[in-house]
This record gives structure tokens, C-alpha cells and sequence, in this order.
């Protein structure tokens, strides 16, 4: 493929995502391309660069992928061929997302090349994290991240589509029904206000602007349960209502935050 710029946009919960799209652009950096990589919930849409590959990178959610993903890629502009590529991760399997996303590609006017999906550590209210376990699954997982990036530049990736199952998933678990749910436990998140010191992280760390410091943390009601709240938080001040779990997170706050 006569390929010399690959820009990814990527959303990443607590940086599962996230290294695995920077994994990918080490590969791509590695044999001569130029690299580009923008935090998805900051970029415009309508805006992205269609003089290249482009890649979508995000996390599997409720089987498919939050709305704020669905929302920029249907957002994004009509093209003329542009390559796209996806990558997601999950802890286990989705079902609802390769296919319909690449419906959504496809009729926006892109040529989708490959899709791939990844396992990763479990972030969602782990009750108990088994560092080595999860050591495995992340360097099988950039192994896989990396031998990705070389099929999507020789050709042998494959974006397919099974019809019937992933676009009734969609329909069903992508509903904004279910996704208001999220927002009304996100509302009831707990902060243990002896703990919290106020530090402003998880105002600025939502990607939904969902938080504001009054004079502590408010949760308002767009929460879609991506975890860098609970996770990032310094003083572990913030956690799910029914249970308290062990906090995962695959890189430092600052590395989400300085993405531009």
C-alpha cells in the first residue's frame, strides 16, 4: 500500500486503548511513515485528514462502543476512497461493532482495510487485579497491536462483516435507552469527600465535561461509565456504588491529557 502518513484518532478510557494505538504508530513510525495521533473526544470530526490512512481506536463498551465513538464517526466528513482502519479493545468480545462501523465507513465514502480486535486487562471494577495475568494479556496485546500495523501496510488485513447478529446487537445494546442508564448510575457515583482533595483530575480528565468542582466533584447526567474518573483519581476518593475494587490503569493521566 503507497502509504506515507497514518493519523489515528483514538478514545481511550483508562489507557488500554491508548496503548495500543501508540503501539501501532511506533510500527508505522518504524518503517518511514509520518504519524499523527489526536484524543477523538477533543478533535473535530469534519476536520480529520483525508490525505492518508486513518484510524479509528476505542474501546469495546456494553458490546459495542460508546456513543461519543459512534458520534465521530458519523461526523466525520465524505471521502472519496480514503484507507480506514479500526482497532478496538475489550475484555472479553463485542459483537456489536465491526460490522456496523463499517457501514457507517462505507457510506461516508471510505475504503475500509482492517479491522482488528484486542484483549486487554479488565477496567471495569476489577474486584481483585492479578498483575501478571494482566502483564500477559498487554504484551500479547501489543504483539497483536503490532503485527496489525504490518498487515494493514502489506495488504492482509480484513475488515468484514457478518450481517444479521452484530447490526441487531448495535440496534439493541447502542440504544439511547440503555445508554441513559449509564448516565443515571454515573449520577450515583460515591465520593468520599475526606479523601478528595480537590485537585480538579477527573473535571478535566471526562471526556463528556460530565464533572464540575462545586466545591467538590458533581456528577452530572451524561456519564457514559468510561472509568478515567475512578481510576485516575489520586486519592481513590471515587468509586462505583456498590462496591469498592481495585483501581486499573494502563498509563498516566498526563498521557491522555497531553494528547492534542
Amino acid at each position: 500500500m503507497d502509504i506515507t502518513k497514518v493519523t489515528i484518532y483514538c478514545f481511550t478510557g483508562t489507557g488500554n486503548t491508548l496503548l495500543v494505538a501508540q503501539e501501532m504508530l511506533r510500527t508505522f513510525a518504524e518503517k518511514g511513515l509520518e504519524t499523527r495521533l489526536f484524543r477523538m473526544e477533543r478533535a473535530d470530526p469534519a476536520r480529520v485528514p483525508l490525505d492518508g490512512l486513518l484510524g479509528l481506536a476505542f474501546p469495546v463498551a456494553g458490546q459495542t462502543t460508546f456513543p461519543l465513538v459512534w458520534r465521530f464517526a458519523r461526523a466525520l466528513p465524505s471521502a472519496q476512497g480514503t484507507p480506514i482502519f479500526m482497532v478496538d479493545t475489550m475484555m472479553a468480545f463485542s459483537g456489536g461493532v465491526v460490522g456496523p462501523l463499517r457501514r457507517v465507513v462505507e457510506k461516508k465514502g471510505y475504503r475500509p482495510i482492517g479491522a482488528q480486535e484486542i484483549v486487554m486487562p479488565n477496567n471495569f471494577s476489577p474486584l481483585k487485579i492479578d498483575e501478571e495475568k494482566n502483564r500477559i494479556k498487554i504484551t500479547r496485546g501489543l504483539a497483536k497491536a503490532q503485527r496489525y500495523a504490518q498487515d494493514l501496510l502489506d495488504g492482509r488485513a480484513r475488515w468484514g462483516h457478518v450481517p444479521v447478529l452484530p447490526d441487531l446487537l448495535y440496534a439493541i445494546l447502542g440504544s439511547p435507552f440503555l445508554w441513559r442508564i449509564s448516565g443515571a448510575i454515573g449520577q450515583r457515583f460515591v465520593l468520599e469527600q475526606d479523601k478528595c482533595s480537590r485537585c480538579g483530575l477527573c473535571e478535566e480528565l471526562c471526556p463528556l465535561g460530565n464533572i464540575s468542582l462545586d466545591p467538590y466533584p458533581q456528577f452530572g447526567p451524561h456519564c457514559q461509565l468510561c472509568q478515567r474518573c475512578i481510576a485516575f483519581c489520586p486519592t481513590e476518593a471515587i468509586h462505583l456504588p456498590w462496591l469498592k475494587h481495585e483501581r486499573y490503569r494502563a498509563v498516566r493521566a498526563a498521557e491522555i491529557l497531553e494528547l492534542p
